[in-house]
């Protein structure tokens, strides 16, 4: 019999169950995918009751697949921003606005400096269209009925734990990343909680990622087969997670995450917040935050030029001959802004931009643009971390881009460094297994993952490209900075 802990991992397009023997090696993963509805124009919500019957065959499936061996624990990592308005019996009123929601987007501009400021000063959310906060404050101000009739507000982990074990809990990073909690304080923070029209009595008790709950509801238990006595935990949000399931745990280590949208965070010890807005700042444990950029334009800005130019071929055959273009895609710019921004700009209305075109360019010059842009975006979000942080000591990536050989190339060589690429995907999963073990006295450290990540390979930085890059990316950065106006 084997010992096992599983990671329940919920994204924005789909939930996973993974589990892993102690060492980080994948035994089994189960996915089903979470379809996204678009009611309104800037309207970007999921339906619960859909979430938990796939959350439910997810989990049957998974243990159905590992029966004979001994699971640990499960711990949880999700998706941020989610928001889900509900009565007094865990019943949802409204379906669950997701990150990608921009109903607030008007409301975000129109709010003055000082207060975007101060909100920010102390929550350490940007105010941006995606959190909880600006959502909140656009139902208030149009009168939503699912608000106005709502006891509680929660995100999709909390909602999901309130069903299971009729308790109202929220981790440190959930919490955080509402934009209604102090990081200082650790508590829910009452300027924000006065711009939402709500109390802190309709928001949950906020607990550390070590959180265990035991007792499932019978029926619950019942219908997931879920072993007698498996406690479950907490967990925490996705890009804590997936920091820690990469190993980026101590000063100096980032971690890159690039999909469809993208991130760039680092662990560091305390709260802390940036003076210029570019970046988040998120509590993981009472002691510790993870600071960070996200990016709207990952994966969706190349997937954007494929389609764009109606190209059937597979994703590998769109890339080929990118590979052969020069440093700076011989004169030509791209600011990835197509899905509108957060990091560095944090501005729905942000738009991209190539600049440079000429006749002598073809697919393989604007592919390669597109890849330099991602990164370039990515290296600009960085330099913020930076002055909070200084210069990363190690970079690990994954996501769906870090398949791409020549985009993690172009990575080593605007960023300077080793890249590392992780033997696995499911870095947040990892992570949220890890936590449990750590919650359950397992293991006896979050530091102690450091022994128990399979490493992949190791992209080392062609430093005569990373010269050349530096000038490029001037010229970018200036670029991105004088089409802001035109937003």
């Amino acid at each position: 019999m084997e010992e096992l802990v599983i990671g329940l991992d919920f994204g924005t397009t789909s939930v996973k169950a993974v589990a892993f023997d102690l060492k980080g090696n994948v035994k089994a993963e189960k996915e089903q995918l979470i379809e996204t509805y678009y009611p309104k124009p800037t309207f970007v919500e999921q339906k619960p009751a859909e979430i938990e019957l796939k959350t439910h065959q997810v989990i049957r499936d998974i243990l159905n697949e590992t029966t004979g061996n001994n699971i640990l624990s499960v711990g949880i990592s999700c998706a941020m921003h989610s928001l889900i308005c509900v009565d007094e019996h865990g019943n949802p009123l409204s379906d669950m606005s997701i990150w990608s929601d921009g109903r607030s987007s008007e409301l975000a501009e129109r709010l003055n400096r000082n207060t975007k400021k101060s909100v920010y000063s102390k929550t350490g959310t940007p105010i941006h269209p995606m959190s909880p906060l600006l959502k909140l404050m656009w139902m208030k101000e149009n009168n939503y009925q699912p608000y106005q009739n709502a006891a509680y507000f929660m995100s999709w982990k909390e909602y999901l734990l309130y069903k299971w074990f009729g308790e109202r809990v929220v981790d440190y990073s959930m919490a955080s990343a509402t934009g209604l909690m102090n990081v200082k304080t650790l508590d829910w923070e009452p300027e924000a909680l006065k711009l939402a029209g709500i109390e802190s009595s309709q928001l949950s008790k906020i607990v550390p990622p070590t959180e265990i709950f035991e007792g499932l509801k019978p029926e619950v238990a019942n219908e997931l087969g879920w072993p007698k006595g498996t406690p479950l935990v907490i967990g925490a949000a996705d890009g804590q997670l997936a920091n820690l399931g990469n190993g980026a745990i101590k000063p100096g280590e980032v971690a890159v995450t690039v999909g469809t949208s993208g991130a760039i965070r680092q662990l560091i010890s305390g709260h802390h917040v940036n003076d210029n807005e570019e970046t988040f700042s998120y509590a993981f444990t009472n002691n510790t935050s993870i600071i960070g950029g996200p990016t709207n334009n990952g994966g969706i800005a190349l997937q954007w030029l494929k389609e764009m130019m109606e190209f059937s071929g597979s994703h590998e055959e769109f890339l080929s001959g990118a590979e052969n273009i020069s440093v700076g895609a011989e004169g030509l710019l791209f600011v990835p802004y197509v899905n509108g921004e957060r990091a560095p700009v944090w501005n729905q209305n942000a738009r991209g931009s190539f600049y440079g075109l000429s006749v002598t360019h073809r697919r393989s010059h604007l592919v390669r643009a597109v890849l330099e842009g991602i990164v370039f975006n990515l290296y600009q979000i960085g330099q913020s971390l930076e002055e909070i942080a200084g210069k990363p000591t190690m970079i690990s990536v994954n996501g769906g881009l870090s398949k791409s050989p020549l985009w993690v190339q172009i990575l080593a060589d605007v960023f300077g460094q080793d890249i590392q690429l992780a033997d696995t995907h499911h870095g947040a999963a990892w992570g949220a297994s890890w936590t449990a073990l750590v919650a359950t006295g397992k293991v006896e450290s979050f530091e102690q993952i450091k022994e128990n990540i399979p490493i992949d390979q190791v992209v080392k930085p062609d430093m005569l490209n990373h010269q050349k890059y530096q000038a490029v990316f001037a010229k970018y950065q200036q670029l991105a900075k004088d089409i802001e106006k035109y937003f």
